[in-house]
């Protein structure tokens, strides 16, 4: 049986229930993905979709005569597997199971197409969009599937978050293999072609995938991470097309477009094309600051009581976080010292780079945590013209979106990308383990300012002595 012409079995009542739920469904979807704008209605609209989703299964499950043991067997498995799974997350953990995620539901679409390859013996007498749009399903489904449990390995630290390549030579692999698959599609397409040129199809993808996230370091991460995730979408309304299933359909250009739209408003932020990450080579490596130019540099370092002080007496300070606060897991700790500078008198502001932490949103998933109020969380363009009003500025654990050299050094490798004006503020208090190098493998002048100081340790205990310190005062 042809599983494109499932929905065509929908007879009597079935024609008109199951329209009205995917229509329900997709109103649902659309309604929930516009409480995802802020963190007061997020969780509600996650709920909302949730239930959307719902629908759409069910109306999908009345049309189809199939093993329910087989489907019953599936739902237990992956609600063992994904429950327990996305309850026990840690916040630090998030970027990489948002890829680990991302990626199954790519790899189940690259088999979905496998299987309408093998229900109709290999497109006979099929038609010629099932075709294409299954055979475009199986390789971006691949790759997506591959390239996001790179991408998982590098965030979880299994692998090296420097970029992985092969020089020059990587992109006209890439290309060739590309092309290779693209070929094998062509191929299995014709009708009655062999199984092994679908799985050819499948493996080759699967090559490109691996070798285009191997050479992406973890300054472009969040990039690639929203990237992926639009391929994902793109792949399911392809097999959605291909199957007649209009939920896959709707759902699947919902997260394409809106993964589309989101990985060209991070490139932007970075100020790099997407062609220009997806070709890698860009952050990553482990290069110890100023250790190969000669320079002697100085950092002056302070303490938690003598930050207190500073902040006390501050009409403003912003917070700026970064991947540092997610590993110390300090935004509760954040939080209770905002609540008591604000019993001072003192106006605290948190200053959000797009790009900032190893997913997008990362920060704002964080602060939301801890109940920051989202007024209080201002973008980049809305809170950079206030650091030179601002007295004392806090980086917990924020590197390269802080570094001046994006702004005043032609020759740094993230010369053009947008960065916060920390460094126009005052007096600037930076919370860090050590000199360490951020994702981008490069030193940042900002901590060696005449008005920057260095506070060093777990961002945490860190920011809980400072709390103790502004009790005393």
């Amino acid at each position: 049986m042809n599983l494109a012409a499932t929905e065509t079995m929908a007879t009597g009542p079935m024609a008109v229930i199951v329209p009205i739920l995917y229509i329900i469904a997709f109103g649902l979807f659309i309604y929930g993905l516009s409480g995802l704008t802020g963190p007061r209605t997020a969780v509600r609209g996650n709920l909302i979709a949730a239930v959307g989703m719902g629908l759409a299964v069910v109306a999908t499950l009345l049309l189809v005569q199939t093993n329910w043991i087989l489907i019953i067997v599936g739902l237990v498995v992956g609600t063992v597997l994904g429950v327990p799974a996305a309850r026990n997350v840690k916040m630090t953990q998030m970027p990489q199971m948002v890829a680990l995620f991302n990626g199954v539901g790519g790899g189940a679409v690259a088999l979905i197409a496998w299987a309408e390859f093998r229900a109709t013996d290999g497109f006979v007498d099929t038609a010629l969009y099932v075709v294409i749009a299954s055979m475009f399903a199986a390789i971006v489904g691949s790759i997506s599937f591959w390239g996001s449990l790179i991408a998982f390995g590098k965030l979880q630290e299994m692998l090296p978050g420097r970029p992985i390549g092969l020089g020059r030579a990587q992109q006209p692999i890439n290309m060739g293999l590309l092309a290779l698959a693209v070929v094998a599609a062509v191929v299995a397409g014709l009708g009655g072609a062999g199984e092994i040129w679908v799985i050819a199809v499948l493996v080759l993808a699967a090559v490109v995938g691996v070798l285009v996230v191997l050479p992406i370091g973890g300054a472009d991460m969040p990039v690639v991470i929203s990237l992926l995730n639009a391929m994902t979408g793109l792949s399911a309304a392809a097999a959605g097309l291909a199957l007649d299933n209009t939920a896959m359909i709707v759902a699947g250009m919902i997260v394409g477009a809106s993964g589309s739209i989101l990985t060209n408003q991070m490139a932007v932020a970075m100020n790099r094309t997407i062609p220009a990450i997806v070709a890698g080579g860009f952050g990553g490596t482990a290069s110890l600051p100023g250790a190969d130019d000669g320079v002697e540099r100085t950092v002056r370092s302070t303490s938690e009581s003598d930050a207190a002080i500073q902040m006390a007496y501050a009409s403003q300070v912003i917070v700026v976080p970064g991947y540092g606060m997610a590993v110390a897991q300090a935004q509760h700790a954040v939080k209770d010292m905002a609540k008591l500078l604000e019993s001072k008198g003192v106006e605290v502001k948190y200053a959000i780079h797009p790009v900032a932490g190893r997913m997008p949103g990362h920060m704002n998933v964080l602060l939301a945590e801890a109940d920051v109020p989202y007024d209080a969380l201002k973008e980049m363009d809305d809170i950079n013209g206030e650091f030179s009003r601002t007295d004392v500025t806090l980086v917990i654990g924020a590197n390269d979106v802080t570094n001046p050299a994006a702004r005043n050094d032609p020759s740094s490798a993230i010369y053009g990308m947008p960065i916060l004006n920390v460094d126009e503020s005052r007096n600037v208090i930076v919370l860090k383990r050590s000199m360490g190098s951020g994702f981008a493998g490069i030193d940042n002048p900002l901590f060696y300012g005449q008005n920057t100081s260095m506070l060093f340790g777990d961002a945490k205990k860190s920011v809980a002595g400072v709390t103790e310190g502004l009790k005393a005062l």
